[in-house]
């Protein structure tokens, strides 16, 4: 037998733990060599594992179990690589599978059947005590019964569907935490603990407002001739360059302009110096199914319309994928947000610390402006821009906002730096 350790790599100096958040695979699998295995989230990215060699699998650690660096969470038995697959084994013979939280097979009772209680699931259940469980969430197989035989009664059931009131606080005992505490669940309610990566998620965003006298500037800008643009070069643009032209790519140019021309916003503080940056790195802020991700597009002054689009396409893929490094995150000098996509009309982002300005876009909708003395109705965007104050004066952040807004209102600036 020739077996292979899967252990948890070195992902930075700052991270030293992390939680197994999902296995790809189950217990007993035969995998192939560079296969998607478990899903790693740290407090600042997830990320994905894969075999380094093909074989049988045999999973040590439990999802949701938090893991070291280096610790050894699998191992492959590559030998088995050519064996036929072993048929996956039921969660209560797997120690591993028996420590998550599995889907509840279904029994000859119509209800899920439980550990230790297989007497019961030779009974069939009452309609009442069905509907009942279904409304609840509650197993009626944990239940003791008190019904002829050890059936589990409509009572019964009661009686257990009151006990979780104390424990979700509405009674009057207070809840009591603990890390070994499982998630307490019912139909009203599920409690389950803040992943790592949520959790720095709020440190930061509580850090930022508490460390920067933060404050947002608003404007709005007539998106008709960025769309006009984008209708009318959108097919010769997809054949040239194998990328859709999007709003994104505008908007990092217009950044960049902007940046040169108002310096103080490509600078941050540390303690009592400024440090200014003379590059050009964007943050561009990516909705994942773990929380918000901000990976940093390299180079935006050196980029061309084609080469954000496709950086911000691969970043967002990745991000979305677990497959961003913490060397993706790390960097950047501003950010973008984009809370148009979800509908957002007005809103007011929060600093990327140590960066000391964040520009949040909104939706675009048409609405009636003022033009030459008449009234038209144009594709308009709110656009927000948040500072902080004691880096950056109103002036330097009113005039930013400025220049953004000029650059996408008139699109030729970009190309003529003006």
């Amino acid at each position: 037998m020739t077996l292979i350790e899967v252990k948890i790599p070195p992902m930075g100096e700052s991270i030293t733990t992390g939680v197994l958040a999902k296995w790809h695979v189950a217990d007993g699998d035969i995998v192939k060599k560079d296969q998607p295995l478990y899903e790693l989230e740290t407090d600042k990215i997830t990320s994905e594992g894969t075999a380094e060699s093909a074989g049988r699998i045999a999973l040590k650690v439990a999802v949701g179990a938090e893991v070291k660096i280096g610790e050894l969470v699998a191992t492959i038995d590559a030998a088995a690589g050519a064996s036929p697959a072993k048929p996956a084994a039921a969660p209560a013979a797997s120690p591993v599978a028996a420590a998550a939280p599995a889907a509840p097979a279904t029994g000859t009772a119509g209800v899920p059947p439980a550990d230790g209680v297989a007497a019961k699931s030779a009974f069939p259940a009452s309609p009442a005590v069905r509907r009942l469980a279904a409304d609840t969430g509650i197993d009626p197989a944990t239940v003791p019964g008190t019904g002829k035989a050890g059936r589990v009664t409509k009572a019964d059931l009661l009686a257990a569907t009151a006990a979780p009131l104390i424990q979700r606080g509405t009674g009057d005992s207070p809840v009591s935490g603990g890390a070994d505490r499982p998630p307490a669940s019912s139909a009203r309610q599920t409690r389950k603990k803040l992943t790592p990566l949520r959790q720095r998620i709020a440190q930061r965003l509580v850090q930022a407002q508490h460390a920067a006298a933060m404050l947002t500037t608003f404007n709005e800008c007539d998106m008709s001739a960025v769309m006009a643009l984008r209708a009318k070069y959108q097919d010769d643009f997809v054949k040239r360059n194998g990328v859709k032209l999007g709003f994104m790519s505008f908007f990092t140019k217009a950044v960049v302009h902007a940046l040169r021309e108002v310096p103080a916003i490509n600078a941050q503080l540390d303690g009592d110096t400024i440090v200014q940056n003379h590059y050009y790195d964007i943050g561009v802020a990516v909705s994942t199914e773990k929380g918000l991700m901000v990976p940093v597009v390299r180079d935006c002054d050196r980029l061309d319309m084609a080469g954000i689009e496709r950086a911000i396409a691969d970043s967002a893929k990745r991000a979305r994928e677990s497959k961003v490094t913490l060397a993706d995150l790390e960097g950047g000098v501003f950010t973008i947000t984009n809370g148009g996509i979800f509908g957002s009309m007005l809103s007011t982002p929060i600093l990327n610390s140590p960066q000391s300005a964040i520009l949040g876009l909104h939706a675009i909708n048409e609405r009636p402006v003022a033009r030459d003395g008449q009234v038209v109705i144009r594709p308009m965007m709110y656009l927000a821009l948040s500072y902080d104050h004691r880096l950056v004066d109103g002036k330097e952040a009113v005039t930013f906002l400025v220049k953004v807004k000029q650059a996408i209102e008139d699109p030729t600036r970009l190309a003529l730096g003006v």
